[in-house]
């Protein structure tokens, strides 16, 4: 190695180790990094989004998982992962089980969720038989990498058909696919995307309406995700919101705004609202869906230092 490298690579450790909360990979592969850096354990289960570690740990997905594993993290989500080559898939599982790491968030319908003027709530067979397809595609992904959960999307407005047959139509689709996902213990969340900055014309766009679908369903395999990014632009009162709905919460995202940066970058009070989950008895996932303020590794170790200070409560 010549000087000059050495030099850098030195340098960018020591940076690293500055940061409060932050373990360099040096520090952390040590004989005894057990007993001298591993860093406090968060009192809540955040799932970093795969590609948030990139610029830390840049051979990939099972290259960031040893790095967040080593910073504290002990769970990962991935919107992409069903588009992923099995391959990938299995040794993304495989590192995660080494590491005793908890898989996230899938991304269900994808395709399908965001089609102009349809997908669930038509009532079409046509869109209803593609949302199934992908309800069994996302059946064997989840199997492959031992996730639970899977984000699905109700769909956009249909001008042409009142709210209540919408709904309706969402519901006798979700029951569909809920007989396909119960015999193998798998769940679908589902979120109320806000309207104002990011998903014009979404169906359910406020927690008490998604609330209230879910009700419906009846059914272990349909559940709420609750995103506090897209709540606070709907509809703000976090915890309040949380509070009632949270018998059917079965995963949390998380990003401030404005911006949907990491905590403390914007309106949101995170420290209080994690105070106010952790106080409610929530033992699952907050994934970590959003973007970071700052470029570079400068930006992935300003993202860690913003979970230690909110999780400080």
């Amino acid at each position: 190695m010549h000087r000059r490298e050495f030099m850098k690579g030195t340098a960018a450790s020591v940076a690293l180790s500055m940061v409060p909360g932050v373990v360099s990979r040096a520090a952390a592969t040590s004989p005894n990094a057990q007993s001298t850096s591993a860093p406090k354990p968060f009192k809540l289960r955040y799932a970093f989004d795969a590609g948030q570690f990139s610029n830390s740990a840049p051979g990939g997905v099972v290259d960031e998982l040893k790095f967040a594993h080593d910073q504290g993290f002990t769970a990962m989500e991935d919107n992409r992962m069903k588009g992923r080559p099995v391959a990938e898939q299995e040794a993304i599982a495989r590192e995660m089980t080494r590491l005793g790491m908890t898989m996230g968030i899938i991304l269900n319908n994808g395709t399908t969720g965001f089609k102009a003027n349809g997908s669930l709530t038509t009532g079409k067979p046509e869109e209803r038989d593609a949302f199934l397809a992908e309800v069994r595609s996302s059946i064997e992904c989840a199997k492959r990498v031992n996730a639970k959960w899977m984000t699905s999307l109700v769909g956009m407005m249909d001008p042409k058909l009142p709210r209540g047959y919408q709904i309706a139509n969402v519901i006798d689709n979700v029951r569909r696919a809920c007989e396909l996902l119960e015999p193998h213990g798998l769940v679908m969340v589902f979120e109320p995307l806000n309207v104002t900055e990011n998903h014009p014309g979404f169906l359910i766009h406020s927690n008490d309406d998604l609330y209230m679908f879910v009700k419906a369903v009846r059914s272990p395999s349909c559940k709420m995700l609750y995103d506090l990014y897209h709540s606070q632009i709907n509809e703000g009162h976090l915890i309040y919101n949380f509070d009632y709905c949270f018998d059917e919460i079965a995963y949390i995202q998380t990003g401030d705004t404005p911006g949907r940066k990491e905590p403390g970058t914007g309106e949101v009070n995170y420290r209080n609202v994690f105070k106010a989950i952790h106080a409610k008895g929530y033992t699952g996932l907050l994934g970590m869906e959003h973007g970071k303020s700052l470029p570079g590794k400068e930006g992935e170790l300003a993202l860690i230092k913003a979970y230690r200070d909110a999780d400080d409560f």
